[in-house]
């Protein structure tokens, strides 16, 4: 394997995770594909250009290009917006490739359904195989809407069959995922490769945290619940707030102590979603215990992880949960919701919690169960670090080169059978 085409349409590599559409896609591709650099393969990331003074191609890392693809207008375009530029996107793709002699690429991996959409383009036209990674699924988003979430338009449920019928691989990330590309979208078992996603272990590792308390201005003696993620109801951030309430009403004197915070940007249909948390905080009465912070990176987000007593992730669906097993790796117990990959990702009653449903007083249980228990807390911090050393994204990225090599015979065989 020399060169890979990685398409990620709808958010560069480049953009801070945990606002607007910049989330855990955007750091699974910046991990593997530096790592694919590392093991000798060219990799160069084709991505939507959402600003003129982008330039045409940047380097990521060594061995790793960024290109930017004029599609539409640089600024004020939504996702959902995006199938009508595809055309566009896929052109200034294909005229990349061009520049080069034929078979210049040996696999293209497309990275959520948009980027499938041209990524069965360019299979046909260059003549290798298309390898996808859904990320997440229409379908199964709407079997678990939040409340007052819009559903997936029924353009993107019909892209994403088109896409799981024509890639001759199919990544998920759990067995979980696998089951629902046969199930919901009948995709062949034999194509379905599951590979788990990694964590960064040179970079979130448990620390001091008292010291890090202090760089955050946080007390030493605080009780910290901690949201990190995009906010927006699919995500539910609110639900850290309400069991919050929960346990003032409980345990009134914790109301000294207790802290949340709510680390990341409005993103999707919860753009107003900040204004309706703080008015939420006030209205529960506890907008003096909710500290916002805009999204972390690298260091910063290992920080935070490690000042926290329980980070939660009270997702309505996940496909996996990066942040909750980067959390684990830092030695902070998770409490999770008990959907999608979160159960693969956080092991109930070893490295966390898993609650079933969004009602306040069973979140609040739960977290208080861990928050409040120093000793317990502590065993699973230990039983959190060796399960997120389960995880790599050195495994990852080996057995996505295994997928590709995969992929490659098959697509050979069928060509010329």
């Amino acid at each position: 394997m020399k060169r890979v085409a990685i398409l990620s349409v709808h958010t560069s590599p480049l953009e801070q995770p945990g606002t607007g559409d910049a989330g855990g896609m955007n750091v699974y591709i910046v991990q593997t594909a530096t790592r694919m650099a590392r093991l000798g393969v060219q990799v160069e990331i084709f991505t939507r250009a959402t600003s003129s003074d982008l330039p045409p191609v940047a380097e990521l890392a060594p061995g790793v290009k960024v290109r930017h693809v004029v599609a539409g207008p640089f600024e004020g375009l939504d996702k959902n917006e995006l199938p009508g530029q595809l055309c566009a996107f896929t052109a200034g793709v294909l005229r990349a490739e061009a520049r080069h002699e034929p078979g210049y690429y040996d696999v293209v991996h497309s990275h959520y359904w948009l980027s499938g959409q041209v990524g069965w383009l360019a299979r046909e036209r260059w003549a290798v195989p298309l390898v996808h990674t859904a990320h997440t699924l229409a379908k199964v988003k709407n079997q678990a809407l939040a409340a007052c979430d819009a559903p997936e338009p029924r353009t993107r449920v019909i892209g994403e069959e088109q896409v799981v019928a024509e890639a001759d691989r199919l990544v998920a990330n759990t067995d979980v995922e696998a089951a629902e590309l046969v199930d919901l979208y009948t995709a062949d078992p034999a194509k379905v490769l599951v590979v788990p996603p990694g964590v960064d272990l040179e970079r979130f590792v448990p620390g001091d945290r008292a010291a890090d308390r202090a760089a955050l201005g946080l007390p030493a003696d605080a009780v910290v619940l901690t949201f990190v993620g995009r906010i927006q109801p699919l995500k539910s951030p609110d639900m850290l707030i309400r069991a919050a309430a929960e346990m003032v009403v409980r345990d009134p004197g914790l109301r000294s102590r207790l802290v949340v915070l709510v680390v990341g940007g409005p993103s999707g249909t919860g753009m107003k979603m900040l204004d309706e948390l703080r008015d939420l905080a006030a209205g529960l009465g506890v907008a003096d215990l909710v500290r916002f912070m805009p999204p972390q990176s690298g260091a910063a987000l290992a920080r935070v992880f490690r000042a926290s007593d329980v980070v939660g992730v009270p997702s309505h669906n996940e496909s996996f949960g990066l942040v909750a097993l980067e959390a684990q790796a830092c030695g902070t117990p998770v409490v999770a919701s008990a959907v999608g990959g979160l159960p693969v990702a956080v092991r109930d009653g070893v490295s966390g919690a898993l609650v079933a449903g969004h009602e306040p007083t069973a979140w609040a249980r739960a977290l208080e169960a861990i928050a409040l228990n120093p000793a317990y807390r502590g065993e699973l911090a230990g039983n959190a670090v060796e399960h997120a050393h389960r995880f790599s994204w050195e495994r990852t990225t080996r057995s996505l080169l295994d997928g590709y090599e995969q992929a490659r015979d098959t697509f050979r065989e069928e060509v010329f059978a």
